[in-house]
């Protein structure tokens, strides 16, 4: 038996919708592992407070057996300064929390998105003598140079280039989540043998009592996004594809974007400016609510801006689509294509508004027998190749 411990700022449990430390963990502590998640109580997805109301810093919560430790961090609403002081003071209470812990983990994992968080952990693992790993879901600086405009040379960034140059130099294994920043990886000097790709797996469990999908209604075929609304999704090309195809008097195609986030209220503004009547809000619910508007989907959308591609990606919610059995178009400009490689959907260049407009049409022209082939196309990849139990299974054998 194992005793593992994760950092990661901004898990959620399986209802949430970033539960991947949640579903590794549940598959880890199947085979007798026990498992200790820190994250913070305040959700970076529906920017409020969720777990601690009163004067207390932390909170102590098992669900489905893996122990979870809410800190209490700092709030806010935009990507600002606010934001900082959140990911300082998770990191300051997550080592603080760590090191009260009487218990000594075998094996430590410190999660970035921010680095903040990684460090906090690769200090516990020091002063608790135990085994650092550094899991990389997104690679900080260089997404906030690549998404967020901000010059390579800010304070900021450097700070935050070095503090990663350290984990990558402190860590046993580095494991990283999208394929391809393998590469940006090693250019800074780490050997090969030192990375591990454990991307991320989908709880088919939680899908296997969906309908199989039957090809749509000949009237209406509706699209869906669901997920962070962030500026590095780009969402504004699917408000501007909408606008298109209301210009082409398309009426059988509909939007629905389901999420929240910091972006949310420019969308609605933008959409409110094109006088958008084939696109809906919807607010983000729980991972089990969710399954019940999915069903409202013919066909989901995967979007990512491309500047984004330089920095990785990986995107938890593709599988999830792939899963619940819909056919998909993939806007991201990756080296890994899974709609292509199951022939699930269509694949066009992210942020092009005609392009993706010239695909919603096609897409709606098929016919249902065709979309319910995509449909389980999708559902049969994910069962073969996107499990959480393939990715368990590689971390286990790991530590």
């Amino acid at each position: 038996m194992k005793n593992i411990w994760m950092f990661n700022h901004y898990a959620t449990k399986s209802d949430g919708p970033k539960p991947r430390s949640y579903d590794l963990g549940r598959q880890l502590i199947k085979k007798g592992d026990k498992v200790t998640i820190f994250a913070s109580s305040f959700s970076h997805y529906k920017l409020k407070e969720e777990y601690i109301f009163g004067k207390e810093k932390s909170k102590k919560e098992n669900c489905g057996g893996i122990n979870f430790i809410w800190l209490k961090t700092f709030p806010y609403k935009k990507n600002n300064w606010r934001r900082v002081l959140n990911m300082i003071s998770f990191s300051s209470r997550a080592f603080t929390a760590g090191i009260r812990e009487k218990e000594k983990p075998d094996v430590v994992i410190g999660t970035s998105v921010h680095p903040f968080a990684a460090l906090s952990a690769y200090f516990v693992s020091r002063i608790k003598k135990s085994r650092f790993f550094f899991e990389i879901t997104d690679l900080w600086p260089q997404m906030l140079v690549d998404n967020a405009g901000i010059s390579r040379y800010s304070p900021f960034v450097l700070l935050l280039g070095i503090i990663e140059k350290f984990l990558f130099k402190k860590a046993e294994k580095i494991i990283i989540i999208p394929p391809n920043i393998k590469d940006y990886i090693m250019k800074r000097g780490v050997l090969e043998q030192k990375i591990v790709l454990i991307p991320n797996g989908v709880d088919l469990s939680f899908y296997s009592n969906v309908k199989e999908y039957d090809g749509g209604r000949p009237d209406q075929i509706v699209f869906m996004y669901s997920g962070i609304f962030a500026r590095y999704a780009g969402l504004e090309t699917i408000l501007k594809t909408a606008h298109i195809l209301q210009l082409r008097k398309n009426k059988k195609a509909k939007f629905v974007l389901l999420g929240d986030g910091a972006e949310k209220p420019k969308l609605i503004r933008l959409a409110e400016e094109l006088n958008l009547k084939n696109l809906d809000f919807y607010d983000m619910v729980s991972r089990s609510e969710t399954l019940k508007i999915y069903n409202q989907a013919d066909i989901f959308i995967c979007i990512i801006k491309d500047i984004i591609s330089s920095a990785g990606v990986s995107s938890k919610k593709l599988n999830d689509y792939m899963a619940f059995g819909r056919p998909i178009i993939f806007a991201v400009n990756s080296p890994k294509n899974p709609v292509e490689e199951a022939n699930a959907g269509a694949t066009v260049l992210p942020e092009n508004p005609e392009a993706l407009a010239d695909a919603v049409e096609k897409m709606v022209e098929l016919s249902p027998e065709k979309r319910a082939d995509m449909a389980r196309n999708a559902r049969e990849y994910a069962r073969k190749f996107l499990g959480i139990g393939l990715s368990a299974e590689k971390l286990r054998k790991m530590i």
